[in-house]
C-alpha cells in the first residue's frame, strides 16, 4: 500500500504516530538497572463494582494503610499462589505496591540522569502511580511498557519510591484476546452481582505482573531506538542501521560492530548508514550449522553537550546476520531451505502460572534441544524478552505471534478491535524487530476468518504489519476450510491447524492419511504458498496405556503422531515446510467436562517429564536434522548438541 494511502487509513482509524523506542534495559557504562522482583503488597478489590480502590484512592497512600494486604511474588500470576478459591478465578481490579530506595546518584538533577520504570508485562490493563502520581496506563497483557519517572523521584531524594499498580484482567470483545462478561441475573440460581468471564481460547486466563519489573537509568540525552536489518551475498554482508536519539538535536553517534572475539569488523557514524562485513559469520538455526545462533555486538555511542557538560550514552545491541525468503514451496534462511520441526508452547507452569521463572525457562530450552526441535511458535501471545534472547543465542527459530486468539464473534472484527490490534502489532514489532530468531510474524490464531468482516480486517492488519517490517513474512494460523477463509489471500505462508481423529472422527486413526493429504492439496492448489502444519496432536494422560490404542492413552497419542508423520514425509518433498506439535507441555485451562486439570496434549507433562510421544518426536526430529544438515558426524548423532 502506498505511504499516503496508508497514512489516510491510520487517520481514519484514529491512529497516532508509532510510539518511541523500547530497547531492552541492558546495563552499560552509561546505564544502571535495579531489579524490583520479590514480594509486593497485594490486594484484590472484592467490592461489588470492583471500584473501591479508585473511589477510595488507594494509590494516594501506602496500600497497607487502606486495608489488609498480603505478600505476592513478582513476577508471577496471582491465581495459584494462595489457598483462596475466590482469587483463583478472580476477575476485576487487583492492586500491587512496592516501596524501593533509589541510589542517591540517580536523584541529583545536575547529573542529567533519567530514571525509567519498566514492566516486562502485566495482564491485562495496567495503571501505574509513583508516589501517588499517575505515570502510565497500558492495555495488553504480553508486552512491555515504561515511563520516565525522573521528575517525581528527583523531587524528594532520600525518601522511598512507592510504586502502585492497579491491574484488571477483564476481557471484552475488543481486547486481545477477546472475551465477554456474562451476568447471571437469575436470583434463584446465583448470588447477587454474580458474573463469569467467558473466553474463546483454551488456556487459563492467568493474571498478574508476569515479567520482570525494573528501574533503569539513562543520561537525559539518550539512545532511544535502534533498528537493524541485514543482507548477505557471497562473502559480504550489509548491516543497515537507524538510530534515534531523544533529548537534544545536537549530538554525535559512532558505531562499532564486534565479532564474538571482540574484534571490530566494521564502523560507522551518524543516525543511519550501512556497515559492510567481509566474510561474515551468519546466524544459523540450531542443527543447521555447527555454530548456530552467531551474533555480533553493535556498540552505539552517543555524545552530546548539555549546559556545558559532555553526556555519553552507550548501548550494545546483539545482531545476527541472516536473510529470510519465501517461495511458493520453500522457506529459505540464508538462501537454504529451512524445515520447521518444532513445537507450540505456553508460558505455563505449576504455582507460578504465566509468571517468568528462570529454572522453568532453562528446563524448557534443554528439553527443546534434547528433542532436536529447531523452532517454536509463541502460541498464543508474545513470550518474555529473556526467552527471546535465548532463542537468538541458541538458534531456535521463532514464529512470533501476537495475542490475537479467540477472535470469534463479528463484534471483534470492528474498527475498535482493529485499532487495538494495529497498536499491538506496533508494540510487538518495536520490541522484537532486531531479533534474528524471529523469522515470521503471526497476527492471529484460529480467528473466525470465514466471517465477512474478516477480509478487510486481515487485509488491513497484514498490510500494516508489512509496512512496519518489510523484512519478514506475515501469517496467521487458521482452522477454517480453505474455500471459506477470507484472510488467507493476504498471508505469505499458510499455517493450518487440524485435529483429525481427535476433534474430528475421534478414535478413527485410519482417516488421517486421506483427510490430511486432502487438506494440504486443497490449500496449495488454491494459494500456491508453502504450508506449515501449525498444530496437530492428541490428549494423553501420563501412565494411561491401551493396546489397541484408545483415546487419551499414551499409545493413541503416539499412533496419531505417526499417521500425521507419514503424510508430512511425502508432502515436505513438495510444499510443506514445517510441523509444530500441539503441545510442548501440558498446560492449565478453564475447568470443563473435557479438561482434567488442563489440556493434556503435551508431549511432556506440566512438570516437564516426557510421555512416550516425546521419544517418537525426538527420533523423528533428529532424523530430519541429520538428513538435511551439513553438520559434522559427531553432531549428527543422537547426542545432545549443547553450546
Amino acid at each position: 500500500m502506498a505511504g499516503g494511502c496508508w497514512l489516510l487509513l491510520l487517520l481514519a482509524l484514529g491512529r497516532a504516530a508509532p510510539p518511541a523506542g523500547m530497547l531492552y534495559p541492558r546495563e552499560t557504562p552509561s546505564r544502571e538497572r535495579k531489579e524490583l522482583g520479590g514480594l509486593w503488597s497485594f490486594r484484590a478489590d472484592f467490592s461489588p463494582g470492583r471500584d473501591a480502590g479508585f473511589v477510595q484512592r488507594w494509590y494516594r497512600q501506602p496500600l497497607r494503610q487502606t486495608g489488609p494486604v498480603i505478600d505476592m511474588p513478582v513476577p508471577a500470576s496471582f491465581n495459584d499462589i494462595t489457598q483462596d478459591p475466590s482469587l483463583e478465578n478472580y476477575i476485576g481490579w487487583v492492586w500491587y505496591e512496592k516501596e524501593v530506595l533509589l541510589p542517591l546518584r540517580w536523584l541529583q538533577e545536575d547529573f542529567n540522569t533519567r530514571v525509567v520504570l519498566r514492566f516486562g508485562s502485566a495482564h491485562y490493563y495496567s495503571i501505574v502511580w509513583v508516589n501517588g502520581v499517575q505515570v502510565m496506563e497500558h492495555e495488553g497483557g504480553h508486552l512491555p511498557f515504561e515511563a520516565d519517572i525522573s521528575s517525581i523521584v528527583q523531587s524528594s531524594p532520600g525518601t522511598p519510591c512507592r510504586i502502585t499498580v492497579a491491574l484488571n484482567n477483564t476481557l471484552t470483545p475488543y481486547t486481545l484476546p477477546p472475551g465477554t462478561i456474562q451476568y447471571m441475573n437469575d436470583k434463584t440460581k446465583y448470588p447477587k452481582n454474580y458474573f463469569v468471564q467467558n473466553i474463546r481460547f483454551d488456556f487459563f486466563n492467568y493474571a498478574g505482573i508476569h515479567r520482570p519489573v525494573v528501574l533503569y537509568t539513562t543520561p537525559s540525552v539518550y539512545i532511544d531506538d535502534i533498528t537493524v536489518t541485514t543482507t548477505s551475498s557471497d562473502n559480504v554482508a550489509m548491516v543497515q542501521y537507524q538510530v534515534s536519539v531523544v533529548g537534544s538535536t545536537l549530538y554525535s553517534l559512532s558505531l562499532s560492530l564486534r565479532d564474538q572475539e571482540g574484534k571490530v569488523v566494521a564502523t560507522g557514524d551518524g543516525p543511519a548508514g550501512v556497515l559492510k562485513v567481509l566474510n561474515p559469520n551468519l546466524w544459523w538455526p540450531y542443527l543447521m550449522h555447527e555454530n548456530p545462533g552467531y551474533r555480533y555486538s553493535l556498540e552505539v555511542k552517543m555524545q552530546a553537550q548539555v549546559n556545558g557538560a559532555l553526556l555519553e550514552d552507550l548501548y550494545t545491541l546483539p545482531v545476527g546476520i541472516r536473510t529470510v525468503h519465501v517461495t511458493s514451496t520453500q522457506f529459505l534462511i540464508n538462501g537454504k531451505p529451512f524445515y520447521f520441526h518444532g513445537v507450540n508452547k505456553h508460558e505455563d507452569a505449576d504455582i507460578r502460572g504465566k509468571g517468568f521463572d528462570w529454572p522453568v525457562v532453562m528446563k524448557d530450552f534443554n528439553l527443546l534441544r534434547w528433542l532436536g526441535a529447531n523452532s517454536f511458535r509463541t502460541s498464543h501471545y508474545p513470550y518474555a524478552e529473556e526467552i527471546m534472547d535465548l532463542c537468538d543465542a541458541y538458534g531456535i527459530v521463532v514464529i512470533d505471534e501476537c495475542p490475537g486468539v479467540g477472535i470469534k464473534i463479528p463484534e471483534s472484527f470492528g474498527n475498535k478491535s482493529l485499532q487495538h490490534h494495529l497498536v499491538v502489532m506496533e508494540e510487538l514489532i518495536r520490541r522484537d524487530k532486531n531479533r534474528p530468531s524471529v523469522v515470521m510474524w503471526s497476527v492471529a490464531n484460529e480467528p473466525a476468518s470465514e466471517l465477512p468482516p474478516a477480509a478487510y480486517y486481515f487485509k488491513t492488519l497484514i498490510a500494516h504489519t508489512k509496512a512496519l517490517d518489510p523484512s519478514r513474512p506475515v501469517t496467521f494460523v487458521t482452522d477454517v476450510n480453505y474455500a471459506l477463509d477470507l484472510g488467507a489471500p493476504y498471508v505469505d505462508v499458510i499455517c493450518v491447524n487440524s485435529y483429525f481423529s481427535w476433534y474430528h472422527d475421534p478414535g478413527h486413526l485410519e482417516v488421517i492419511p486421506l483427510q490430511l493429504t486432502t487438506q494440504f492439496e486443497n490449500w496449495h492448489k488454491t494459494y500456491q504458498k508453502p504450508i506449515i502444519q501449525s498444530e496437530y496432536g492428541a490428549d494423553s494422560i501420563p501412565g494411561l496405556h491401551s493396546d489397541p490404542p484408545l483415546m487419551f492413552s499414551e499409545e493413541y497419542q503416539k499412533a496419531l503422531l505417526r499417521e500425521y508423520h507419514s503424510v508430512f514425509d511425502k508432502k515436505r518433498k513438495e510444499y510443506v515446510i514445517g510441523e509444530l506439535i500441539w503441545n510442548f507441555a501440558d498446560f492449565m485451562t478453564n475447568q470443563g467436562t473435557t479438561r482434567v486439570l488442563g489440556n493434556k496434549k503435551g508431549i511432556f507433562t506440566r512438570q516437564r517429564q516426557p510421555k512416550s510421544a516425546a521419544f517418537v518426536l525426538r527420533e523423528r526430529y533428529w532424523k530430519i536434522a541429520n538428513e538435511s544438515s551439513c553438520l559434522p558426524p559427531i553432531i549428527k548423532s543422537h547426542t545432545l548438541f549443547l553450546k
